[in-house]
């Protein structure tokens, strides 16, 4: 099935919804209208369409593969990834001196929502180069920017990110890989990574691989992490890659979806590397990082989403099935109620989420253009909804697409179920789904839930100026926002293990309000259209799940406490 770039969907957002305009007013992004963010979007859309969507399916059955100690990516994947590169779409909002075109995250975030929805597996690859130029603008040596930056921007280069141990998951304070200083500058990294996607590839010049290890100084736990640039080949005099380091790709792992992106088994035998910051600090750079990669895989999420709505409606309007059960209807399937429904579930889950992941990006390009603490507690308080909402959307999203098919969605070939194969492992990497509600519960709340509150008082303001307009909606809206409120605040006065027992319904039951916010706004700004029609109708089916989800956060964790290993072994 051909994939279609939703333009209008995102012209409509930054328009009417997310508030781009603010981005757009500041000194930094002055040049960014919606003029142009529509053309540069139009651009990536036709890359989408054209070259991506169309090698979807080969990443699928031709995964990648491990032969003779070179990975060999799946067929069309090196034509594909090098029309990206060439294109400049590796890292547009990567800084102008290094070769970037300094556009907002807002814009990025957009195109990797649609190269998410044409091929998330060979989308893998650019997202975590996008995360480690992040990690090195802000953290990195003059020097050391200078070297590797314009390489991973234009794309010659392709970045990784290596936490994971086989003995330290979610754990990362467990990690046990060692750095020694050699007395020139550089370290010697030993030690065994594993989950490490995109390890290596058989069409970009060098693989830059940042590494979280333990100089022999370092205090336990993640206090004692520094953080290093790995390169496969060591650059030269010159900058180009020379001399192959000392690790290598042990294995690639077997997987449930995603089988075009290779996820390998990193082995580290003394392999020569430069510190990225500070030593001991490499928590602080690899969370820069890790934020740009949550958020990313939160749009990740919504893109499979998209693909998968898309196929899911085409399938149901060609599919003709028995008697129509409407006047004139066509005997396509999308005629039955319940297809319908599952059909408007789709389209709306993914509305709301894509509508606070641009948020989220919005407010992160705020609080780099204009420096406000306002904007970066915001950020911060989105990016874990967004990563999780987004994901779970997906997931979602892309189950009821495989259900939406019938049969045929059980039969590979339609390729409804690669999505939901493709989009199930974001809830999981880039810190699980409970990790988010845990971060957003707990550190996110550390300032008594001042920041939840302003974006609780913005939705009520919001419903309120709505009133006149759509009364019955918005009166739906600003109830749900008070019943959050209250929420929050009985949140914050219990202790953390009590608020982690109920973290992911809360963070739930914020990501319905939220979505519930924007409908609104989108039906304010659609009267009479299928925008209002599609607000009514989440506000009326899918927002009333916050009821349940805080009712669920007020039970507190006393009833989970009580079902202990003894208990659930029955």
């Amino acid at each position: 099935m051909s994939f279609r770039a939703p333009i209008p969907e995102f012209r409509f957002l930054f328009e009417q919804v997310i508030g781009f305009g603010k981005v757009n007013a500041t000194l930094r992004f002055a040049d960014m209208d919606l003029t142009t963010v529509e053309a540069i979007l139009s651009e990536a859309g036709k890359l989408c369409e054209e070259v991506l969507a169309p090698v979807r399916r080969s990443g699928d059955v031709h995964p990648a593969h491990l032969e003779n100690g070179v990975v060999r990516t799946s067929p069309g994947f090196a034509e594909a990834y090098r029309a990206i590169a060439e294109g400049g779409w590796v890292a547009v909002s990567a800084r102008p001196e290094y070769g970037g075109m300094g556009l907002p995250l807002t814009v990025s975030t957009a195109i990797n929502d649609m190269m998410s929805a044409s091929c998330p597996a060979l989308q893998l690859n650019p997202l975590m180069t996008q995360g480690q130029i992040e990690a090195l603008e802000n953290h990195a040596s003059e020097a050391m920017r200078g070297l590797y930056l314009p390489k991973l921007v234009n794309g010659e280069w392709c970045g990784t990110m290596n936490l994971t141990e086989p003995q330290a998951g979610s754990d990362v304070g467990a990690l046990r890989s060692k750095a020694k200083p050699i007395g020139d500058g550089s370290y010697a990294i030993t030690g065994q990574k594993i989950f490490i996607s995109w390890a290596d590839n058989d069409f970009s010049e060098n693989v830059c691989h940042l590494v979280l290890a333990r100089l022999p100084d370092a205090a336990p736990g993640t206090k004692g992490l520094s953080l290093f640039l790995v390169p496969k080949l060591i650059p030269d005099p010159n900058g180009k890659p020379g001399a192959a380091n000392s690790l290598r790709v042990v294995s690639l792992e077997h997987k449930m979806g995603l089988h075009g992106s290779p996820t390998a088994v990193m082995q580290y035998d003394g392999a020569t590397g430069w510190i990225v910051g500070r030593e001991h600090g490499g928590m602080a750079a690899m969370f820069t990082m890790m934020n740009n990669a949550r958020l990313g895989v939160g749009v990740q999420g919504i893109g499979c989403a998209e693909g998968a709505f898309q196929q899911a409606f085409q399938h149901a309007m060609d599919r003709r099935q028995g008697r129509s059960p409407v006047p004139d209807g066509t005997g396509a399937i999308i005629d039955h109620a319940d297809v319908r429904r599952m059909l408007a579930t789709m389209k709306a889950e993914l509305f709301a989420a894509r509508s606070i992941a641009l948020s989220t990006a919005v407010a992160l390009d705020m609080a780099g253009a204009t420096d406000d603490p306002g904007w970066r507690a915001r950020a911060a308080l989105l990016t874990p909804i967004a990563k999780a909402y987004g994901t779970d959307s997906g997931i979602a999203v892309a189950e009821m697409g495989i259900q939406v098919h019938g049969g045929m969605g059980y039969i590979e070939e339609t390729g409804a179920g690669q999505f939901y194969r493709d989009v199930r492992v974001t809830a999981i990497y880039e810190g699980t789904n409970g990790i988010q509600s845990i971060d957003l519960v707990g550190r996110k709340m550390m300032d008594g839930g001042a920041a939840a509150n302003r974006l609780i008082d913005e939705i009520m303001s919001s419903a309120e100026a709505a009133n006149h307009v759509l009364p019955g909606p918005s009166q739906s809206v600003s109830e749900a926002a008070k019943r959050l409120r209250d929420t929050t605040e009985w949140l914050v006065a219990k202790r953390p293990n009590e608020r982690y027992a109920v973290a992911v319904p809360y963070l739930r039951a914020f990501a319905r309000v939220l979505g519930g916010h924007y409908h609104l706004k989108a039906a304010v700004a659609g009267r009479g259209g299928a925008r209002e029609a599609l607000a009514r109708f989440f506000l009326a089916r899918l927002l009333p799940e916050h009821i349940g989800l805080c009712t669920h956060v007020r039970e507190g964790s006393e009833g989970i406490d009580a079902l202990g290993p003894e208990a659930l072994a029955v």
